[in-house]
């Protein structure tokens, strides 16, 4: 009992638990397996759970279970995981695969007590920034967006009785100076108490306020197709529209900033009649190459590549800097996370430990603003303010002290080590659900496949996504006016601000152009075809470019139909399976050409004969690889309507290196090797 009220108090402690970054920077700690527990996440992931999923139930110890890894959505048991919806699960793969590059290895104590946590030296793409940058969106702005609506709800008037409480509250503690304190009991209630936020904040879909009015609004997709995406568009499955909503955040990003480096001004262009110049070539933001060379030109000057001196310094040092641009988005999207999974922590993580922390910060406040007037706040301000301007010399001299004496002590500072101690980013809570299933030989399978598109129908609204407080009606609007409001208009998503916006927003070819693009896009997929076609003759005189591109366009209709053991991919342009085996006392990852793999399914057999063979504990460094560069996988995308199976490369503690190529359940087989084993994970 004591050890269990210790245990729980050094939780609630905002101190970081772990000084050895600064008292033995040097020290090393690994582990083989899950069961090893080096990290509060294999803890969580080898814990018996009250509340048991189909992949925390038990079975016989020596099979691995297969969930429905190939199994249509109604097949799927629900839930996988003790108290959490399948469309979470999923949700959180979805965008897990879409953060997750490169893995390596850390042998040190991780912050928090938690892996995967984001390397300081990672690597930048432009891929990966595109990636962060839409993280950024599902994240950040969505909240903030949905903060903004409540704002404006609750200063419309229009739930009249729900604000005329918080007006009255205000005031009231206006006229006794108690607005900190009423302020400070709020956020504790808040924090604490999570009932109390639906009834000060009456839930409602994002898409359906009016962010001016606070009232009801047609959503800009023409139907309320979701309920957590900025637009209302419809999906299949719950996050699919902000998913999609934050790509076409960084498309229209890209797509202003190129149509400003083209100097597209489409106010000013002459009207031209059918056969002209503009009828036979292509928009140039739709090019995209040249395009501010083009500008230049036209315009009677010399373009940048050769008579502007700026050009390349510039270009070097916005490159410079987009690293640590990309690493500020992904603290900033980490620190958000973790605030929201404190807030309302997703199991098997704890439901109350955060809450309380953070309640209790709280507290000092509220108890000092009982005694701190409003003239002692405003004089310890200004002289923060004053000694922050001046007092450099002061400032430098105590930084220096302490990096002299205590090596890394900026680490013990962090939110992650101290208020956020062991709260998990949404990668860190996805990776401890994936290795609940491996803890339990029970993979959990993959988001489901749906290639059709979303109905065009207003999506089912209950209480849990719309209501008021007390008597009012939800955003002051009737049945009918919310009916209306929900129900499809395909208008509506093409309405902009005005005919400049139209003009500027839209591109076109025009019809000898669109005959120009078609024919391009023609003679491309022959020359890519041709291209696969000379592959197959480079491989097999030797070419390991060629052999690694072998298989990476499937054939039509190709079902990528593997897993949870095995997973098709080619080594060295060898047709095969890479498979997976936990029966073994060392469980181990191997790739064998056998055909009888898929002809039995069954890998647990002695007959194989693999190829190589690597321990999961052994694996040191995991990366994604493209199955073709990525300009060739844009040609091959655009000229051949066809998707590109991607690859994986395995590294083990011995820098021994395996390529994996052609591999379609790519994603799913990097998941269950980053959660099999008992590695501590750094995002590079």
């Amino acid at each position: 009992m004591s050890a269990g009220i210790a245990s729980t108090l050094k939780d609630l402690n905002p101190l970081p638990d772990d000084l050895t970054v600064v008292t033995d920077p040097g020290k090393k700690d690994r582990a083989e397996a899950l069961a090893d527990e080096p990290t509060a996440s294999h803890a969580l992931a080898v814990a018996d759970h009250e509340e048991k999923g189909a992949a925390q139930q038990p079975h016989d110890e020596e099979e691995v279970v297969n969930l429905g890894w190939n199994a249509p959505q109604s097949e799927i048991a629900n839930p996988l995981v003790g108290r959490m919806h399948n469309e979470e699960l999923w949700l959180l793969i979805r965008r897990f695969n879409m953060q997750m590059y490169h893995l390596k290895e850390v042998a040190h104590p991780v912050p928090g007590n938690l892996d995967l946590n984001i390397a300081d030296e990672e690597e930048f793409s432009p891929d990966k920034l595109r990636s962060n940058i839409e993280r950024l969106y599902m994240t950040v702005i969505v909240g903030l967006i949905a903060f903004v609506k409540h704002i404006a709800r609750l200063r419309s008037w229009r739930e009249t009785r729900r604000t005329a409480w918080f007006c009255t509250a205000y005031f009231v503690a206006w006229t006794f100076d108690f607005i900190v304190p009423l302020l400070s009991l709020t956020i504790i209630a808040l924090i604490v108490y999570p009932p109390c936020r639906e009834v000060l904040f009456p839930p409602a879909p994002i898409a359906l306020v009016d962010a001016k009015s606070g009232g009801v609004q047609k959503p800009k997709a023409g139907v309320l197709g979701s309920h957590d995406s900025a637009t209302g568009a419809p999906e299949n499955h719950k996050g699919e529209a902000v998913e999609a909503e934050a790509s076409n955040f960084v498309n229209g990003i890209a797509s202003v900033a190129l149509s400003s480096a083209a100097g597209k001004h489409p106010q000013n262009d002459p009207d031209e009649e059918e056969g002209a110049a503009h009828d036979v070539v292509p928009d140039p933001t739709a090019l995209a190459v040249g395009a501010a060379d083009a500008k230049d030109k036209a315009a009677g000057g010399k373009p940048a590549t050769t008579h502007d001196k700026t050009k390349v310094p510039m270009e070097t040092a916005m490159w410079t800097k987009m690293r640590p641009v990309m690493h500020g988005i992904a603290d900033v999207s980490d620190t958000w996370e973790r605030f929201a999974n404190a807030l309302s922590p997703t199991p098997p993580f704890p439901r109350e430990t955060y809450r309380l922390r953070l309640a209790a910060l709280i507290v000092p406040l509220l108890a000092t603003s009982v005694f701190v007037t409003s003239y002692m706040f405003l004089k310890g301000v200004t002289f923060g303010i004053g000694f922050g301007f001046f007092g450099d010399p002061v400032i430098q001299r105590g930084l220096s002290f302490l990096n002299r004496r205590f090596p890394n002590w900026q680490k013990l500072l962090e939110l992650r080590n101290t208020i956020l101690k062991g709260v998990p980013t949404n990668a860190q809570l996805t990776i401890t659900l994936l290795r609940i299933g491996e803890a339990n030989k029970a993979p959990l399978p993959p988001p489901p496949r749906v290639d059709e598109p979303a109905p065009e129908q207003p999506a089912e609204v209950t209480e849990e996504h719309l209501r008021a407080t007390g008597a009012d009606w939800p955003l002051n609007a009737t049945k009918e006016e919310l009916d209306e409001a929900m129900a499809h208009d395909p208008t509506v998503p093409h309405e902009t601000g005005g005919g400049d916006i139209d003009a500027s927003k839209n591109s076109k070819h025009g019809k000898k152009g669109g005959k120009l693009l078609a024919f391009f896009k023609g003679t491309t997929k022959a020359a890519v075809e041709t291209a696969i076609g000379t592959d197959h003759l480079r491989a097999k005189a030797g070419s390991t470019p060629a052999k690694n591109r072998l298989g990476v366009i499937p054939r039509r209709g190709e079902q990528p139909i593997s897993g949870p053991v095995d997973f098709k991919s080619r080594y060295n342009g060898r047709k095969g399976h890479v498979y997976i085996t936990a029966k073994a006392t060392i469980p181990c990852v191997a790739f064998s050409t056998d055909s009888t793999i898929e002809k039995i399914g069954s890998v647990d057999r002695e007959d194989l004969h693999p190829a190589w063979s690597v321990p999961i504990g052994d694996i040191r460094e995991l990366k994604k690889i493209g199955g073709y560069g990525w300009k060739a996988k844009l040609v091959v995308g655009w000229a051949l309507d066809r998707q590109v199976s991607d690859g994986l490369e395995i590294i083990d503690k011995r820098g021994n290196s395996w390529v994996l190529t052609a591999c379609p359940l790519r994603d799913e087989l990097f998941n269950r090797l980053c959660a099999m084993g008992g590695q501590k994970w750094e995002a590079w």
